[in-house]
């Protein structure tokens, strides 16, 4: 039994009524909140591990509660919603959810999908100088990367490209923010620069770079290096 402190907000009465059993038998010990700010002030007051949130509340936009919460907390933000706008999946990561659902959605993806976020920020409390998923290996510190032990020769910017999507392992990372992340801030850039990086990335860590196993797309809103234990 995981134990982990579970906080699930939207304001469909059987929506809850059929994932809080499903999710307390998988181990987490469930708190619901039916608004933006129930859900807010209940993190204010308890510690929470996971929050699966839905952005559309009857009281706040649930990209506001993003916003918020990222204002003092990095507990890993699953957005659960029938928005499958591309533009709100983007707006909602780039406020700094670590993922995005549509409705309805099957238990046993939920529910990994949850282990994943979970698994990411363990990850980002673990030494901040090195990462290992797979057989991918960074040392942030001396900037090697290898793959099954052998050195991978990266350009600044494929580094670059990789360091901001390792420090998310297992999240996704959208364009804009990869943009910024390599780039700068204020590049006037767009997606196919990122596009062209990463096919550039793959020929040098995938073993078939047409069919990536490391470094995924997540059409129209960015990529995810695939976490692995």
């Amino acid at each position: 039994m995981s134990g982990e402190r579970l906080l699930l907000v939207d304001d469909e009465p059987q929506l809850i009524r059929a994932l809080r059993p499903a999710l307390g038998a998988a181990g987490y010990e469930v708190t619901t909140a039916e608004s933006g700010q129930a859900a807010l002030s209940h993190m204010a007051r308890e510690p929470t591990d996971v929050v699966i949130l839905d952005l559309g509340l009857p009281d706040v936009d649930g990209k506001e509660v993003i916003r918020r919460i990222r204002e003092w907390s990095d507990v890993p933000i699953l957005v659960l919603s029938a928005r499958d706008l591309e533009s709100e999946k983007i707006a909602a990561l780039d406020l700094g959810a670590d993922d995005f659902v549509n409705k309805p959605v099957g238990v046993g993806e939920l529910l990994a999908r949850i282990r994943a976020g979970l698994r990411g920020r363990e990850r980002r409390f673990a030494s901040h100088a090195h990462l290992k998923t797979g057989e991918l290996e960074i040392n942030f510190a001396s900037r090697e990367v290898t793959l099954e032990g052998d050195d991978v020769r990266l350009t600044p910017r494929e580094y670059d490209l990789v360091r901001t999507l390792a420090r998310h392992a297992g999240r996704v990372v959208t364009h804009k923010q990869l943009i910024a992340a390599v780039w700068g801030p204020d590049a006037r850039v767009d997606a196919q620069f990122v596009r062209v990086l990463v096919g550039q990335v793959r020929t040098k860590l995938e073993a078939d770079s047409g069919s990536p196993k490391i470094l995924l797309t997540e059409p129209g809103i960015g990529y995810r290096l695939r976490a692995e234990d």
